[in-house]
């Protein structure tokens, strides 16, 4: 008799120990998936920051780059009217020249 109580009382421990084992692992393996969630969270954030930086970065370089082409495209201008201007000085004196006979 005594044998079976012990028998059934290490049945029920092993029972016990089981489901407190099963439970740990659940637990387990909630906090796993919390950190892999919080993980994944903190490399999108750190992927959006460093896709901002690259636009930001290429913006800055778009606008000195419009700037740099703007000022060469106003010299190229300048250096043309310079060069049209004394043609056309010339031209009027050939044309005036050539009515005055």
């Amino acid at each position: 008799m005594e044998l079976i109580k012990r028998i059934k009382q290490a049945e029920a421990e092993a029972k016990e120990v089981v489901e407190q084992a099963r439970a740990r692992a659940v637990q387990a393996a909630e906090e796993a998936r919390r950190q892999r969630a919080a993980a994944q969270a903190e490399a999108e954030q750190a992927r959006r920051k460093a896709i901002d930086a690259a636009v930001a970065e290429a913006r800055k370089q778009g606008q000195v780059e419009a700037a740099d082409l703007k000022a060469q495209a106003e010299s190229e201008r300048q250096k043309l009217r310079q060069d049209t201007e004394s043609k056309i000085e010339t031209a009027v004196e050939t044309v005036v020249n050539y009515l005055k006979g």
